[in-house]
């Protein structure tokens, strides 16, 4: 992965963009190494959360690359837009929680790009926008999806529709992120969060997860059913029996041991 360095931090990982020069922008080949960073991910049980972020003070990604997408026929819009869709796709269907860590500019296929994770945070410095129909296009990558379901139709179309920036207490205004920080203690919150994420059982966490994705996409009688059966599923893990072992009426020995795992978190990923 030429542009994106991974850290593993215990349960957790980080994932930057390193393209500082280009504002981190989205060519075709920071998309293919995104793919390579999913990969790398899911081979790895390791990993309980995932944090992604741009490198520099100025950008977490600024959008995609306009020097490739000025060359581009209609033929290869198409097959750009469905190069980042799919990318942004498979981060979205990770099967761990993903926290993009907006430290700057998310224009464009950087909107996108957090968008596609499960939880957006920012600094007080971040500007959000969807600016293509300015130069004369649609969003490519899933904006005009993933944005009015995050923030309802209507707002996601004046975004969209006006190009206008927006600024980090406008985002949280509005529900595009969950939090606002000085830029300097962003990645130490995002860590935080994703280490808190990380200590709970994993099973449950990826149930979670799942249940709450394919729901929306269904009515809720079919939703619904969806979580009972991933209810249902988690009663055959270990991580179920210790969790509500926990919570239960229990000898001073085992409460001892609880509360050491509530400091530091399940063991390693345990199948059914």
């Amino acid at each position: 992965m030429t542009n994106i360095l991974l850290e593993k931090k215990g349960l957790i990982a980080v994932a930057t963009i390193n393209r500082p020069k280009a504002l981190n922008a989205l060519n075709s080949e920071v998309l293919t190494d995104l793919d390579e960073l999913v990969s790398a991910v899911k081979a790895d049980a390791d990993i309980r959360a995932l944090v992604i972020t741009g490198s520099g003070e100025k950008a977490f990604v600024a959008g995609a690359d306009i020097g490739e997408m000025s060359t581009l026929t209609k033929e290869g819009g198409e097959a750009f837009g469905k190069h980042g869709n799919n990318v942004f796709r498979a981060i979205e269907a990770l099967p761990i929680p993903t926290i993009a860590a907006v430290n700057g500019f998310a224009l464009g296929g950087g909107c996108e790009l957090s968008m596609a994770c499960d939880i957006r945070i920012c600094a007080d410095t971040a500007v959000f926008g969807q600016p293509e129909t300015g130069l004369g296009i649609t969003p490519g990558f899933g904006g005009t999806q993933r944005l009015a379901r995050l923030v309802s139709p209507g707002m996601a179309k004046q975004l969209i529709y006006t190009a206008k920036n927006i600024k980090a207490d406008e985002a949280y205004r509005i529900g595009l992120v969950n939090a606002v920080y000085p830029l300097d203690e962003l990645l130490p919150a995002a860590e935080k969060l994703a280490e808190t994420i990380a200590k709970n059982a994993p099973i449950a966490v990826r149930a979670c997860k799942q249940a709450i994705n394919e729901g929306l996409q269904v009515d809720m009688d079919k939703a619904i059913v969806i979580e009972e059966k991933l209810f249902g599923s988690c009663f055959q893990s270990a991580d179920q029996i210790e969790g509500t072992s926990c919570q239960s009426s229990i000898p001073l020995k085992q409460s001892v041991r609880c509360a050491r795992r509530a400091e530091t978190g399940f063991p390693a990923l345990r199948r059914f």
